[in-house]
Order: structure tokens, then sequence, then C-alpha cells
């Protein structure tokens, strides 16, 4: 590992599965949404150009940072290496998932 932290984010937008990577995550100030900074796209040839990270890296130009709904994560790991960022279809039919609650501060155990 080359000691710079390097995170893999999967998350769920408009139908789409979006896999991103990114240098800084944390819970952030906004309840309920997931802080990612600094991210990271492939540079890895001028020549040869990806169709599906190109149309991701449009899409987050100029983003300095941006907030994730917790409900929208499907999975975050942490990685050694950098893959292809891209978006993808959601795959299995046409069930969405219902929106789940969310942990809200000062709600104790009601038994």
């Amino acid at each position: 590992m080359t000691g710079t932290t390097l995170y893999k984010i999967l998350f769920v937008n408009q139908g789409q599965v979006y896999e991103i990577y990114a240098r800084s995550l944390g819970h952030g100030s906004l309840f309920g949404f997931i802080e990612v900074e600094e991210l990271v796209f492939g540079e890895r040839s001028t020549v040869v150009l990806d169709p599906s990270e190109e149309k991701i890296k449009s899409e987050f130009k100029g983003v300095k940072r941006t907030y994730l709904p917790m409900h929208s994560i499907v999975r975050i790991d942490e990685v050694d290496k950098q893959g292809t960022s891209k978006i993808s279809k959601v795959e299995g039919g046409n069930v969405a998932q219902f929106p789940m609650p969310v942990y809200t501060p000062g709600e104790g155990n009601k038994s």
C-alpha cells in the first residue's frame, strides 16, 4: 500500500449503480449523509478513452465534495488499487427497495 487511503464506493442513483473512488469520506455535518471528498478518476491514457468512465467523470466534473444519502449506499471498501469508475444498470427486475428509517439522535429503546 502506498500510504494513502483509497475507498471504492458503490451507491444507487435513479435506477443505476455508481462505482466511484475517493481518498476521503466520513459522516459529515449533514445528518443521514456520507460526505465523500477527493474523487479519483483514472488517468491511465489520453489515447484510449473508456466511455463509461468518461460519463461518470463528466458528471462529477468540478465537484469538490459530494454528499450521498446513507440509504443509497450499497457498499464501501478500502482498496489497495483503483479500478474503473462506472455507472451500470441495477440488475434484478422492477422492484425497488423502500427507504428505511434512519436512526435519529435522542431516540431511546422504547420497549
